[in-house]
């Protein structure tokens, strides 16, 4: 049975995978900025999909310390397990 990380990986891939350019790999180790070539827009349009998906709320704080994909997985997975 797969983790909760590992669910919430999953889960974020999938709602990533309209905003990343075609044929890209994403990856754990995949950055938003660089690797996926997010600008700030697309970042805020994905951070308002993970919260409605996840029913969370994700500090904007938090953004600067989100590299990559497991950055984004670990903050998400810390803001669902203090609710």
């Amino acid at each position: 049975m797969p983790s909760a990380e590992d669910k919430t990986l999953q889960d974020v891939i999938e709602i990533l995978s309209p905003f990343a350019p075609e044929n890209i790999e994403i990856t754990p180790q995949s950055t938003l900025m660089k690797d996926l070539e997010l600008d700030s827009v697309k970042v805020m349009e994905l951070m308002m999909n993970l919260e409605d998906h996840f029913d969370i709320s994700i500090p904007l704080n938090v953004l600067p310390e989100v590299n990559d994909i497991q950055d984004l997985v670990t903050e998400i997975d810390k803001i669902i397990g203090s609710v």
